[in-house]
């Protein structure tokens, strides 16, 4: 199997002459998730100039639903990010493996949200979320290796939906990533650690150096995945 050397040489090769589309490619959901909450701030300015009287008279008796109201928008946004993550995920996982040679980027970012693969996404999304809620809950260390575990479901998703033309059941999909990954926790963990450099860089430069990170990191996981699916096919 290939080192974590390899794999992000190979990304980064996958990318060479791609930065451009692959930055977009990045960019596009943040742009679209800062511009909800842009317009959601300034609704609710808007909203709380007009009744800001009414407002402070309520704001005791609406505490609870605003909670459950963040819980749920929490929720919305694992769901999201799960959606716009897996399309990117998948057009660097195509670029790597030949079947395509460039970049679409208003249209890739949008492939986890196409009809066929959809429901699954949201479904793994939300499995992956609970079993990995419990683990953390119930100990910390056995919570992480389960993250690990369940990582590689959203390609596994991606290659039997395109392979077979059926969606498969999540919960499979959920345990094959977990069969697979035993014996590769630790290198993917690894793989992970080798890019808190490139982190602090993000946070040094408040979020720009991301615009390349964020390409650089999912390419590489992706690189992964590829070498651990070839690996257990022999």
């Amino acid at each position: 199997m290939k080192t974590t050397t390899e794999l992000k040489l190979e990304a980064k090769d996958n990318l060479r002459g791609r930065w451009g589309q692959a930055i977009l490619l990045n960019l596009i959901p943040t742009l679209l998730i800062v511009g909800v909450l842009i317009f959601s701030t300034l609704s609710g300015l808007v909203w709380y100039s007009t009744h800001g009287t009414t407002a402070s008279l309520v704001s005791f008796a609406t505490e609870y639903q605003l909670a459950n109201a963040d819980r749920g928008m929490g929720l919305l946004s694992t769901i999201i990010s799960a959606l716009f993550m897996s399309g990117i995920s998948w057009t660097y996982l195509d670029l790597l493996r030949k079947e395509r040679t460039a970049i679409a980027p208003f249209k890739d970012v949008f492939r986890g949200f196409q009809g066929t693969y959809i429901g699954g996404v949201i479904l793994l999304s939300l499995l992956y979320t609970i079993f990995s809620s419990l683990w953390m809950i119930l100990f910390l260390i056995p919570g992480i290796i389960k993250i690990y575990a369940y990582s590689q479901c959203y390609f596994i998703y991606y290659d039997q939906v395109r392979q077979t033309g059926e969606k498969p059941k999540v919960l499979d999909t959920i345990t094959t990533s977990r069969r697979i990954m035993n014996g590769h926790k630790k290198r993917l963990f690894w793989l992970d650690i080798t890019f808190i450099g490139w982190y602090l860089i993000v946070a040094l430069t408040l979020g720009i150096a991301g615009l390349w990170v964020a390409p650089y990191v999912s390419a590489t996981r992706a690189a992964f995945y590829k070498d651990l699916q070839e690996h257990t096919q022999k």
